[in-house]
């Protein structure tokens, strides 16, 4: 049954990869293949639970409930429940920053921004996108700053081709910013939650690494990419709108700081990111309101949080929600704890043994693959490992577009095709992570 449902789940990927030659969207492709690895392994506990996967306070529990059928009950209750949990809090974080994004476009305040790069050529542009998405990463997040930086080449990129290179380079921007600061990517906050790196420290050890893992992609990209871009988009506006300058700093001001506030939040409070991004959403959207009557009827119908709503896209969401049911499926079974443990078996030290985890999470999600690590090794705080295993959890998944919340997040908005990635930008990731770590063990070898 372990292999019907790596089987599935390979197959499901394929399908994924070739969406566009199936002509079946790859949000349908990932429902599918999360609910079906689920479904077989539900209904095939008994040969597919891990051994001593059931907590002894979950038997003891059990016992006093007089539980009937255990594995189905950890299986559904815990396991599934938790990853659901785990799951939706991603989801509403997605769909919150999605609408902040698209309520400060519907009034125009990423106009403010892209009224003032005058510059058309394409080299220039790439180094300022590149160098403003690695350091918005660092403070907000990836997947927030890749949702945002979407919206700004929306504005400035007709050309499809061009604008896909663009987005390309935002995705191995954002994770690579994300990676050398402890909010500015899942991975990372959770290794600084668990105590395995330092505040301070894992910037001043892993910021020149993340800053090469960019650069070299960029250089590449800049010898490619020549000559000037096209006229921008036209503003495709049937109805003339009255939007304010006003309205157009308000939003913009309220809607970075919203998103900026989302880690400070969290830092404070403890409580899931995506509560901050609501009380943000809820934030904005009373301002909307109370702004809406300073408008006209028209203005205020196409700018108002609900029809802001309608633009949000939801296969983008089922598509997540699709692909981490799936890796969640693979977790719940052991197998990515197995593959895990296999690397530390085969591989020769540990450095490679982070090195491979960052290259298979560009397949697989890293959360999980980083939460299998950390049970692994008992090492101190700041060791090394931590510090390289941080580096290459959150930029490995730049190898594949489906390797990250901002690659998947960039594929949605998009509609990235995944073998134009693979081809166009994939050789670009891999060439940059693998200098990153070339940088991070040769910094290592002259400071000590």
């Amino acid at each position: 049954m372990t292999y019907l449902i790596l089987a599935i789940f390979i197959l499901g990927y394929l399908a994924i990869a070739l969406e566009h030659t199936l002509k079946i969207n790859k949000a349908a492709s990932a429902l599918l293949i999360g609910v079906v690895c689920w479904a077989i392994y539900v209904v095939n506990l008994d040969q597919l639970l891990p051994s001593g996967a059931i907590p002894s306070w979950f038997l003891t529990e059990a016992a006093v409930e007089k539980v009937e059928n255990i594995n189905q009950t950890f299986a559904i209750e815990s396991q599934h429940l938790h990853l659901t949990g785990e799951i939706a809090s991603i989801l509403f974080f997605l769909m919150g920053a999605m609408t902040i994004v698209e309520l400060v476009d519907a009034h125009e305040g990423f106009a403010i921004v892209t009224n003032r790069i005058q510059g058309r050529k394409k080299s220039s542009l790439l180094w300022v996108v590149g160098l403003l998405t690695f350091f918005m990463s660092s403070v907000l997040d990836n997947l927030t700053t890749t949702i945002v930086m979407v919206s700004l080449l929306r504005k400035l990129i007709q050309d499809r081709e061009d604008r896909l290179r663009y987005v390309g380079l935002v995705v191995i921007a954002a994770n690579a910013g994300g990676a050398w600061t402890v909010i500015g990517d899942v991975t990372t906050t959770m290794l600084w939650i668990k105590h395995k790196i330092g505040t301070v420290e894992v910037m001043s050890e892993l910021f020149l690494g993340s800053l090469v893992c960019l650069l070299v992609p960029l250089i590449g990209l800049t010898f490619l990419m020549r000559g000037k871009l096209g006229e921008r988009p036209s503003e495709d506006k049937t109805i003339e709108i009255d939007i304010r300058p006003w309205h157009q700093w308000l939003f913009l001001i309220l809607g970075l700081v919203g998103l900026i506030s989302v880690p400070v939040f969290k830092a404070t409070t403890h409580l899931p990111p995506y509560m901050g991004m609501m009380l943000s959403l809820a934030v904005l959207w009373i301002v909307s309101e109370l702004v809406s009557h300073t408008m006209d009827e028209t203005t205020r119908s196409s700018t108002g949080v609900l029809a802001v709503l309608r633009r949000v896209d939801m296969s983008s969401i089922l598509f997540f929600l699709g692909i981490l049911l799936a890796v969640g499926s693979l977790g719940a079974m052991g197998i990515l704890e197995n593959a895990a443990r296999w690397l530390d078996e085969t591989l020769p030290n540990r450095e490679v043994v982070a090195v491979a985890i960052g290259l298979v999470s560009a397949v697989v999600d890293n959360v999980p693959l980083v939460a299998a690590g950390i049970e692994m090794y008992s090492m101190p705080i700041n060791d090394d490992f931590w510090m390289l295993l941080a580096y290459c959890a959150g930029t490995g998944g730049s190898c594949l577009i489906i390797g990250s919340a901002a690659g998947v997040a960039a594929m949605g908005l998009e509609h990235i095709d995944f073998v134009w990635y693979l081809k166009k930008v994939a050789p670009l990731a891999v060439a940059g992570y693998i200098s990153g770590v070339f940088v991070i063990l040769l910094q290592r070898l002259l400071l000590n």
